[in-house]
């Protein structure tokens, strides 16, 4: 057995069952499904705001060539009907992600999700900040319903999505109603106890807290954990370790970005949402508070055709392996999903998965989109920062372009640059793969 054999082996028998352990533990689970299900609401969000600013104002780059500003007087004061979204989407972050993760446990407990997921809400404002006076009266603050308050919102909904279920199959604490009284009303009241135990708690633990810090939990969290876990977020070293940990995880066959995006979502949510306001204020993406994040950075750079940048290695097939049957028939079968970032066909098909050839390439094409990406926004700062998540199945060299609010076409070049370097890494390991096969098949070159 060879060097790669033996390796692999290890890593069938240690790793990737401990990888997969991971992937399906309750918690872990519910935190990904609680940011995939708000994931389209942020979506919206974005792309009406890239709207507002692409298309209603005069200065944007959609007004500019079909002359909308001449065309639609006082056409900036309609952006004024659009701008409330954000209001509706990133700006109530928290409240989202606090309801959806107490559901998604539940749900896996089989327990009352809904009713889980209402007293979660109901918790996450026990605990949240009180009122401030204003001059037009007592004001609840927005500032911990958006990404700030996400690291409570978590605690909050695997808590009371854990504590409810459980304490609902304990008798002892259920109200037993009438078998006339209808199901939904009796399980209602079955949980009332459960649900007072919990406000309580939450009441008295805010209560405590309050000793600590003024405003209580909610400030005690972010400042001892999500400032700094933020903070740990917006730099390269931190996203290129997300990027090889996801790619060696694919290579094992393992959905590496499903696997990690929980802990990815709750490192890099705030500064992505914090983006978006600034954009939605600003109209720029110059000047945001966080130019390094996994969307500004892999998302745009990094992740062109899918994971590992297979974009380049769907160019790089076409141009050196057209004798070979084998990897020209999935090229062609992968083309069409491979611009717009699904490489499922790829994965299994050539196959990338436990394939030793590629485990160079598919780490590496990324790593470079990466780095050229920060470079030219964050180091040479020749294009603006990438802060609009436009849609993951966009064609990747189109979103430093979009998702920078489509002011500069330097951005788009800069996207293809990133095609084009994947394609150079690939290029090699493509030749290499079909010699192989084209020997196995019994064929000359």
């Amino acid at each position: 057995m060879g060097f790669m054999e033996t390796m692999q082996a290890k890593m069938d028998a240690t790793f990737v069952p401990l990888a997969a352990k991971l992937n399906g533990q309750r918690h872990v689970a519910a935190v990904r499904d609680a940011f995939t299900l708000a994931f389209p609401l942020t979506l919206a969000g974005s792309i009406i705001t890239l709207v507002n600013f692409a298309v209603l104002d005069p200065n944007g780059f959609i007004a500019k060539i079909l002359r909308l500003g001449d065309l639609i007087p006082n056409l900036s004061d309609y952006q004024q009907i659009f701008t409330p979204i954000l209001s509706g989407t990133s700006n109530i972050m928290s409240l989202l992600i606090v309801f959806l993760t107490a559901y998604k446990l539940a749900e896996e407990k089989n327990g009352d999700k809904l009713l889980a997921a209402l007293c979660a809400i109901g918790t996450f404002f026990i605990i949240y900040p009180g009122y401030v006076s204003s001059e037009a009266g007592n004001a609840l603050p927005m500032t911990f319903m958006g990404a700030q308050g996400l690291f409570v919102a978590l605690i909050v909904g695997l808590a009371v999505g854990e504590l409810i279920p459980a304490m609902a199959k304990n008798k002892k604490l259920c109200i037993k109603m009438p078998d006339s009284v209808p199901p939904a009303v009796a399980q209602s009241f079955n949980l009332v106890i459960p649900i007072i135990i919990v406000f309580v708690g939450a009441a008295v633990i805010n209560y405590i807290l309050g000793f600590v810090a003024e405003g209580g939990i909610q400030y005690v969290i972010y400042n001892s954990i999500q400032a700094p876990f933020r903070s740990l977020g917006g730099n390269i070293f931190t996203i290129l370790i997300f990027v090889i940990a996801q790619q060696f995880l694919w290579l094992l066959g393992i959905h590496g970005p499903n696997t990690l995006s929980a802990i990815r979502s709750v490192m890099f949510a705030e500064q992505g949402v914090a983006n978006l306001a600034y954009f939605g204020m600003n109209g720029t993406t110059l000047g945001t508070p966080f130019p390094i994040t996994w969307g500004s950075i892999n998302d745009a750079f990094g992740n062109t055709g899918g994971s590992g940048a297979t974009l380049g290695l769907l160019i790089a097939i076409f141009l050196v392996a057209r004798k070979d049957k084998q990897q020209m028939t999935i090229g062609k079968l992968a083309l069409a999903p491979g611009l717009f970032n699904i490489n499922e066909p790829l994965m299994f098909g050539l196959p990338i998965v436990m394939n030793p050839i590629y485990v160079v390439p598919f780490i590496l094409a990324p790593v470079s989109g990466n780095l050229i990406g920060w470079i030219a926004t964050n180091v040479l700062r020749i294009i603006p920062p990438v802060t609009l998540d436009i849609g993951w199945t966009t064609p990747g060299f189109l979103i430093p372009f979009l998702g920078s609010g489509g002011t500069n076409p330097l951005s788009l070049a800069v996207g293809l640059l990133c095609v084009a370097v994947s394609t150079l890494i690939y290029l090699p390991f493509v030749a290499a793969a079909a010699k192989i096969n084209m020997a196995n098949a019994g064929e000359e070159e």
